[in-house]
């Protein structure tokens, strides 16, 4: 299949889910939002460039998640095994990491150019996220403070016999399973930028920081 690079990837079709919008019994939602602070020990400007060249540090932290690149601002991302009730897959999203708008990023998801047609009765992910670069206060006056968010949605259509469990418990225990994979991915991958950017930086380290979830 070949693949025609839009201005940016986001700017490509992304095709409607028979998952999002289907009306059978099994598919489930599961959703969860975070958000949280990083401190650089740099100036905006400097932490802003090194943002800018995520060819370098996004597949660096990203680690041992696979990534793949999709074209200039994409990355095919697998990001590991989700399940409920003995049911699992291994979801692989494609994510592009825009141009900072005035201090601000996002990494929103993209269609993948050789999605599995199969996969895509399976599952669908949502991801959006967004990185705000500030200048730190006080004692943190020459620091940067970034603050993210993160809002991701998990469609998945799970076996028949899921059917015969009560909804709640269903439902309760895939939003929990959600909120720790992407308490995980998400702390670890936090933690993996900071100390890439004070590394390459040669900057001490802030030490890390309890999470906000």
């Amino acid at each position: 299949m070949t693949f025609t690079q839009p201005r940016h990837l986001s700017d490509a079709v992304v095709p409607v889910s028979p998952l999002r919008n289907g009306d059978d019994a099994r598919i489930r939602c599961y959703t969860s939002v975070f958000a949280d602070l990083m401190e650089m020990r740099a100036e905006p400007r400097t932490v802003a460039t090194y943002l800018d060249h995520h060819d370098g540090w996004f597949r660096r932290c990203a680690a041992p998640m696979q990534v793949l690149p999709l074209g200039h601002n994409g990355y095919a991302l697998t990001l590991g095994r989700f399940g409920n009730f003995g049911f699992e897959v291994e979801p692989t999203i494609g994510l592009e990491l825009l141009p900072q708008s005035e201090g601000v990023y996002r990494i929103v998801t993209i269609p993948l150019p050789e999605g599995d047609p199969a996969l895509q009765q399976i599952y669908d992910v949502a991801f959006n996220a967004s990185l705000q670069l500030e200048r730190g206060e006080g004692d943190q006056a020459l620091a940067t403070m970034v603050r993210w968010t993160l809002d991701l949605s998990v469609w998945i259509r799970l076996p028949a016999v899921i059917g015969l469990l009560p909804e709640g418990l269903v439902q309760s225990s895939g939003d929990h399973l959600l909120r720790q994979i992407v308490r995980q991915i998400s702390r670890k991958l936090t933690w993996k930028v900071q100390e890439d950017f004070h590394a390459t930086h040669e900057l001490t380290c802030p030490p890390r920081r309890q999470a906000r979830f």
